[in-house]
């Protein structure tokens, strides 16, 4: 098989298929509509993959065509070159209008492989230009801040993503990784369309208070860690044995005592996605996307089949009955250590 390059890529795409109205779902108070999985393009950019190769990932973002995911969230971080972006515009090519783009700002790698934040206004818009020709196109339909940086007021940070939208380079902002009170300093200076949290089965802080708050000013939540790292895939093994450089393993979830609590609550969920008719993962992402308030859950894909089996966690609804056998699961559970308040 030969590599695909930019000449060849679209011969790739599938032929259009319309996507279902009834699925998509309304991305905050503006007039565009997005999945309720959408793909995450973090995985493509090989940062923490292995095994990562462009053939797999245009195969995977063009997998969304035939899928009915039209949203795709990426950054400007993800990839040391912008890796991410560049292929997000080789698989599109012509059909970019067809996809909700979403891309972030506020975080780099410095030139010793270190994560940096740099929230400035001038750094936010340098790189939303970079990422606008990255991407080849000429906006993107929602712009985050990827996390504030504690060196910058977040309403000089807001202020530069209103401009941007002013300009025309986004038509919506949106914020990651804040606090309550950071999302309200930052909506005071410039709407706010989406706001993206770690949520999941196992980690439900923003119930307390950013999630409430985001459903009664009319935001969109976007999650991302729908599956933990993997782990509520259930195809990771009681006993599987992490490599020391995964990363992983600075979690408590993925560490003794917790590791096996986790085991133990995924084997309850197995028989319920069986009845189903649905994988562990699939059972995970629906409850998620069900959760009020959440708008979609952002799913990490870096083959094509990784991302046909999540998408098939959206269109069906688990049961009544079903919630109430995983409400009991969770209550036995308990609350993870990690949620714990400090």
């Amino acid at each position: 098989m030969l590599p695909v390059g930019v000449a060849n890529v679209q011969s790739l795409v599938p032929s259009p298929q319309p996507l279902v109205p009834t699925m998509l779902r309304p991305l905050g108070r503006t007039d565009i509509n997005i999945s309720p999985v959408p793909l995450g393009c973090w995985p493509i950019a090989g940062m923490t993959s292995p095994g990562v190769n462009d053939d797999d990932s245009l195969a995977t973002i063009l997998a969304c065509f035939e899928l009915g995911i039209n949203h795709l969230d990426t950054a400007y971080c993800y990839g040391r070159q912008g890796e991410s972006e560049r292929l997000i515009a080789r698989a599109l090519g012509d059909r970019r209008d067809e996809m909700v783009i979403a891309t972030k700002g506020g975080l780099h790698w410095s030139d010793e492989g270190k994560m940096v934040h740099d929230a400035r206004p001038e750094t936010l818009r340098r790189q939303c230009e970079e990422s606008l020709a990255r991407l080849a196109t000429d906006r993107v339909e929602l712009l985050y801040l990827h996390a504030p940086d504690e060196n910058v007021p977040v309403a000089e940070s807001a202020g530069a993503l209103r401009d941007l939208m002013r300009q025309g380079k986004t038509r919506s902002v949106g914020v990651s990784n804040v606090t309550l009170a950071q999302l309200e300093a930052f909506a005071a200076e410039c709407p706010v369309t989406a706001y993206q949290p770690p949520y999941n089965m196992l980690q439900r802080g923003i119930e307390a208070d950013t999630l409430p708050w985001c459903r009664e000013h009319g935001v969109s939540v976007i999650v991302y860690w729908p599956l933990l790292k993997g782990l509520l895939a259930g195809k990771i093994g009681r006993d599987h044995v992490f490599d020391p450089s995964d990363s992983r393993c600075k979690y408590p979830m993925f560490r003794p005592p917790q590791w096996e609590k986790n085991h133990d609550f995924l084997d309850t969920l197995r028989p319920i996605a069986a009845e189903a008719g649905k994988t562990v993962a699939q059972l995970a992402v629906n409850w998620t996307i069900h959760r009020p308030g959440v708008t979609a859950a952002l799913c990490g894909a870096k083959r094509p089949d990784q991302i046909r089996e999540t998408a098939g966690s959206a269109g069906w609804q688990l049961t009544e009955a079903q919630l109430s056998r995983i409400d009991h699961a969770l209550a036995q559970r308990g609350t993870p250590e990690s949620e714990l308040p400090v």
